[in-house]
C-alpha cells in the first residue's frame, strides 16, 4: 500500500495532465474549424458582391446594347452609328470582368453567348428581342447558380 501511495499522485497528476493537454488540443482543433469555417463564409460573401457587382454592370449594358440595336434607322429609331459600337465594346469588358469573377464555367459560357447574340443583334444580325430571351434566361440562371451554389431558384407566381 504504501507504493500506491507515493505512485497514485503522480499517476493521477500524470493523468490530469494527459487530459488537460488532450482538451487543449481538442478545443484548438475545434477553433480550427470554426475559423476555417467563417473564413469560408467571408470568402463566399465576398465572392457574391464581386460577381453582383459585374452581373448588374453586364445586364445594364446588355439593356443598353439590345434597346440601341433594336431601334436602328431601318427599323423606325434612332441611328447607332458609333454610340452603339462603344456599348458593345463596353459589353464584351464586362463579359470580360464576369469571365474573371465567375466561379464556374456555365457561367463563363453563358455569358459570352448571351453578348455574342447582342453583339449580332448590334451588326443587325438579329431583329427581333425575342431571339435574345433564351441567352438571357441562361445567362441569369447560370448567374444565380454560381452565387448560391445547391440553392433551387424559386420559379413562378410569388417568386
Amino acid at each position: 500500500m504504501g507504493s500506491w501511495g507515493t505512485l497514485g499522485p503522480a499517476l493521477l497528476s500524470l493523468v490530469g495532465v494527459a487530459l488537460g493537454a488532450g482538451g487543449s488540443l481538442f478545443g484548438q482543433y475545434l477553433v480550427s474549424r470554426v475559423s476555417a469555417r467563417q473564413l469560408q463564409v467571408q470568402e463566399s460573401a465576398a465572392h457574391r458582391a464581386e460577381l453582383k457587382d459585374a452581373v448588374l454592370k453586364f445586364l445594364s449594358l446588355a439593356s443598353r446594347v439590345e434597346k440601341t440595336a433594336l431601334s436602328r434607322p431601318d427599323r423606325g429609331g434612332v441611328p447607332a452609328g458609333d454610340e452603339l459600337e462603344r456599348l458593345v465594346d463596353d459589353l464584351w469588358l464586362a463579359q470580360a470582368e464576369i469571365d474573371l469573377a465567375a466561379g464556374s464555367e456555365p457561367l463563363r459560357g453563358a455569358a459570352y453567348r448571351y453578348a455574342f447574340h447582342l453583339a449580332e443583334a448590334a451588326r443587325g444580325e438579329t431583329a427581333d428581342a425575342s431571339a435574345l430571351r433564351a441567352p438571357q434566361a441562361q445567362f441569369m440562371d447560370a448567374a444565380y447558380d454560381d452565387m448560391w451554389p445547391g440553392r433551387r431558384r424559386a420559379v413562378g407566381p410569388g417568386a
